[in-house]
């Protein structure tokens, strides 16, 4: 008997030992049809040289943003469209936020993965919802979160039946408008026999770190995300501007595009390493 972590998301693409590195990519918040297009495309074809898996991300809405004139996206029905077009045209995979139960029944039916944000990760009747609705769950950890406690998040998720559920660790917050990666977090939410991402991006964030907006440090995204390969991880989850300096949401931290694919090429093979050595 197989004890294999993983699952499938979609046909030929899945989660786990069983499968390539995943990687989740595109912009924080959709701004326009023509960017989600163009950054799914590019990042598709990376990730097919790479010999990678990839699902398209983007937000329709961002309701946790710094400030209320911050720019949080088309909203619930344009964006939903906008991602259908994504998925059709390029035959990938989705992911995107849910904040309550309402919009669940909307999203799943363009979504493949459903993702509870990290300042939600304990909601109840959010986690019962997304797991009934039968898509990939990816539970973001909260930066208030230890990393034992979601064990019982996931457990609210799975109560459904539905046991594709994965765990994303983002850095812990100790205020002061920072954030820090604890490598201890990985293998131990592993240990719940739950595949593990590790979100490259948003771990170098300075939340609210500009007053009215966050701030990043752009330039730890790769030693991050190597040294979390390092440990061992099964996807990665990365926002990417083609001009992250004009990006309308998150681009301090958001890695250039352009730069996207030598990250992941040295990626790719430090994850390989290590599932050799497993």
């Amino acid at each position: 008997m197989s004890n294999d972590i993983g699952f499938e998301i979609s046909p030929g693409v899945g989660l786990g030992d069983a499968y390539p590195l995943l990687v989740i990519a595109g912009p924080c918040v959709i701004e326009s049809e023509e960017l989600c297009l163009a950054v799914a495309g590019r990042m598709k074809e990376i990730c097919r040289r790479l010999g990678l898996s990839y699902v398209f991300k983007a937000s329709y809405d961002k309701a946790n943003r710094t400030s209320v004139t911050s720019f949080r996206g088309p909203g619930l029905e344009a964006g939903l469209e906008i991602l259908r077009k994504v998925k059709e045209l390029h035959q990938v995979p989705i992911l995107t936020d849910v904040h309550d139960e309402s919009q669940i029944a909307a999203v799943a039916k363009v979504a493949d993965i459903l993702q509870i944000p990290a300042f939600l990760c304990r909601q109840t009747d959010l986690l019962v919802a997304a797991g009934e609705s039968g898509c990939v769950v990816n539970i973001k950890k909260g930066q208030f979160t230890a990393p034992q406690d979601m064990e019982r998040a996931a457990a609210k998720v799975m109560s459904t039946g539905n046991r594709r559920v994965c765990l994303t660790e983002r850095g812990t917050t100790f205020g002061y408008h920072n954030l820090v990666v604890d490598m201890r977090s990985l293998p131990i939410m592993r240990g719940f026999g739950l595949p593990v991402i590790f979100d490259a991006t948003h771990s170098v964030q300075l939340p609210s770190g500009q007053g009215g907006s966050s701030g990043g440090q752009r330039e730890f995204i790769a030693p991050l995300l190597r040294g979390t390969l390092a440990v061992g991880v099964d996807g990665l989850f990365m926002e990417t501007h083609p001009a992250p300096e004009q990006a309308l949401c998150d681009g301090p931290n958001s890695m250039p595009l352009d730069e996207i694919e030598e990250l992941l090429t040295s990626g790719r093979d430090i994850h390989e390493l290590v599932r050799k050595s497993r």
